[in-house]
C-alpha cells in the first residue's frame, strides 16, 4: 500500500510477472509498494507520453521483445524506488500558469547556467514566468536552500538553527514582503541589523532620506514605486542558498546568495506588458558573541553586501527599482559594461559592494 492508500492491482502485477517470465527464467523481484504506486501515477497522469500511460506494448514474435520491455520497466521502477524525486525532472515541467515543476533547493554553487529553452516565449499576466528558468524555481523562501545546524563558534546547535532562521527572515523581509515591495520602509528587516554598527546605521538613514550611488537602499532591499509599477500576482521566484562558518571572535558568519525574480507591469489599469526584474544579492551576516562584540539580542552585524540587478534601472538612484518595458530594453545599456546572464548562478556576484565607483551598467543576455 503506497501513499494515499493507492496500489497497483493484483491482476496487473500478475500479468507483469507472467510476461517477464515468458522472456526469462528469472522474473524481476517485486518492487516496493512506493515504487509500484509511483509507477502507476506516472502511467495515469494526463499529458504523459504514451509509454508511461500503461498501454500494453505490441507483441513481437518470440520472447526477446518481451524480455527487453520487461527489463526496461524493471529498471524504470528501480530508478523510481531509489530516487523518486528525480523523476519529475525527466519530463520537464510547466503548468498552465507558466510556473513549472519546482527544482530541488540549491545546496551548492551550480557548474553551469540553466538552459535557454523557451527563451523566445514572452511572459503574460497569466504566465509571468513563461520562457524563464525561474518557472522551475521555488516560490518565496521555498527557493532558498538551508543547511543543517551544528554547534559553531560561540553558539550551540539550537542557537545556530535560530540564527539561520533569522537570517532567512531578513531575506524575506528585505526582498519578499509585499509592503516593502510596494515601496514601504523595510522596518522589520532593519530591526534585525545590529543598531550599534555606526557606519551601517548612517548608510540606512541616508539611503531612505536621500538615495544615491553610495547610499542606495536597493543594495539590500527590493522596492518598487507603486505609482509606476505593480507586481504581477503574489509570487516572487527565488533560487539560492544560505551557508555558514565560524568567523572572527567565534562569531557565526552566515552568507546568503539568492536571486529574486519579480514579474511586473506598469501601474496603469489594464497594463499587460509583463517584464521581469531580476536581483541577485550576496549578503554576509555576523551573529556575534555578545561577550566580545557590542550587539543587541537577535541582531546581526552586516559584514558585506553586493548585488547584480537586471532591468531595475541603471544610473538612476531613486530608491526604487525602475524596470523598462518594451522590446529591446534589456540590451539597451552602455557598450563598455559587462555582459551577464542574470539566471547564471555558477559564478560569483559580479558587482562591487556599495561605494565601488567602478560598477558599470551592463548588458543582460536574457530577462
Amino acid at each position: 500500500m503506497g501513499e494515499g492508500g493507492q496500489s497497483i492491482s493484483d491482476e496487473e502485477w500478475e500479468r507483469f510477472l507472467r510476461e517477464a517470465e515468458d522472456g526469462t527464467r528469472d522474473a524481476p523481484k517485486e518492487p516496493s509498494a512506493r515504487a509500484r504506486m509511483v509507477a502507476r501515477r506516472l502511467r495515469e497522469e494526463p499529458g504523459r507520453p504514451d509509454a508511461w500511460r500503461g498501454h500494453e506494448p505490441a507483441r513481437r514474435r518470440g520472447g526477446k521483445g518481451r524480455y527487453v520491455v520487461g527489463l526496461l520497466v524493471a529498471a524504470g521502477l528501480l530508478a523510481v524506488a531509489l530516487a523518486p524525486g528525480r523523476v519529475t525532472g525527466w519530463f520537464g515541467g510547466g503548468g498552465g500558469d507558466g510556473r513549472g515543476t519546482p527544482l530541488g533547493v540549491e545546496s551548492r554553487r551550480p557548474d553551469q547556467a540553466p538552459p535557454a529553452e523557451g527563451a523566445d516565449q514572452r511572459p503574460t499576466v497569466a504566465q509571468p514566468f513563461r520562457g524563464s528558468p525561474a518557472a522551475h524555481w521555488g516560490d518565496g523562501t521555498a527557493g532558498i536552500g538551508m543547511p543543517a545546524a551544528r554547534a559553531t563558534g560561540w553558539m550551540s546547535k539550537a542557537q545556530v538553527a535560530q540564527a539561520l532562521g533569522r537570517s532567512r527572515n531578513f531575506l524575506a523581509e528585505a526582498g519578499l514582503d509585499a509592503a516593502v515591495l510596494g515601496g514601504k520602509r523595510p522596518a522589520k528587516a532593519i530591526a534585525l541589523v545590529n543598531p550599534h554598527q555606526r557606519d551601517v546605521r548612517d548608510y540606512l538613514a541616508a539611503a531612505f532620506r536621500a538615495p544615491s550611488r553610495t547610499n542606495d537602499p536597493l543594495l539590500l532591499f527590493s522596492r518598487f514605486d507603486k505609482a509606476k509599477v505593480r507586481l504581477v500576482g503574489d509570487v516572487v521566484k527565488t533560487r539560492g542558498r544560505i551557508t555558514y562558518r565560524e568567523g572572527k571572535r567565534g562569531a557565526v558568519e552566515v552568507t546568503a546568495d539568492v536571486t529574486f525574480v519579480y514579474p511586473v507591469v506598469r501601474a496603469a489599469a489594464g497594463s499587460d506588458d509583463v517584464e521581469r526584474t531580476i536581483v541577485r544579492r550576496e549578503i554576509v551576516m555576523s551573529w556575534d558573541d555578545p561577550a566580545k562584540v557590542i550587539t543587541e539580542p537577535g541582531t546581526f552585524s552586516l559584514l558585506s553586501y553586493k548585488t547584480d540587478t537586471t532591468n531595475g534601472g541603471c544610473g538612476t538612484y531613486t530608491g526604487y527599482l525602475s524596470p523598462g518595458f518594451g522590446a529591446g530594453h534589456a540590451s539597451a545599456s552602455p557598450d563598455d559594461g559587462p555582459t551577464i546572464d542574470p539566471y547564471d548562478r555558477s559564478t560569483a556576484v559580479r558587482a562591487g559592494t556599495r561605494g565601488d565607483d567602478g560598477t558599470a551598467c551592463g548588458t543582460a543576455t536574457r530577462s
